[in-house]
């Protein structure tokens, strides 16, 4: 415990402590629960629950998208199927990063026959040009 009968930051929460804290009914919480997948807190004898800090850390951050930012439900879930806030989200980057990977396997091409190499080698570019214009 710390001064003043506040608990520890690292310390599990009920759901009325944590209503208090946000200012929200609990019946809320229990909403958001059923909302996103993300949000478990431990349930123990009579569907107590008790809020992780991680927990508590996301109906926070639920908390200020929906009421301070003015996000929908449906906003919310798709920021946090993407796991990462408006506001942490990275510019963009100076130069496009390659658009498709150097292959990984290694194929003895002597093995593959004239024709069949041409073909794949005219996929690969076709592949190579349709993911460059879907990343513009």
């Amino acid at each position: 415990m710390t001064s003043g009968g506040e608990k520890a930051e690292d310390a599990f929460r009920t759901i009325g402590e944590l209503s208090a804290e946000l200012g929200i009914q609990q019946h809320i919480l229990r909403y958001w629960e059923t909302r996103f997948p993300q949000l478990r807190p431990l349930q123990r004898a009579g569907n107590r629950r008790y809020y992780r800090p991680a927990d508590a850390a996301l109906v926070r951050r639920i908390h200020s998208l929906l009421n301070e930012q003015g996000y929908t439900i449906r906003g919310v879930q798709k920021l946090l199927a993407q796991k990462v806030a408006p506001a942490e989200q990275a510019p963009e980057p100076a130069a496009p990063a390659p658009i498709a990977p150097q292959p990984v396997l290694v194929v003895n091409q002597s093995t593959i026959p004239s024709p069949a190499r041409a073909e794949l080698q005219a996929i690969r570019e076709s592949l190579v040009q349709a993911l460059a214009a879907d990343m513009d």
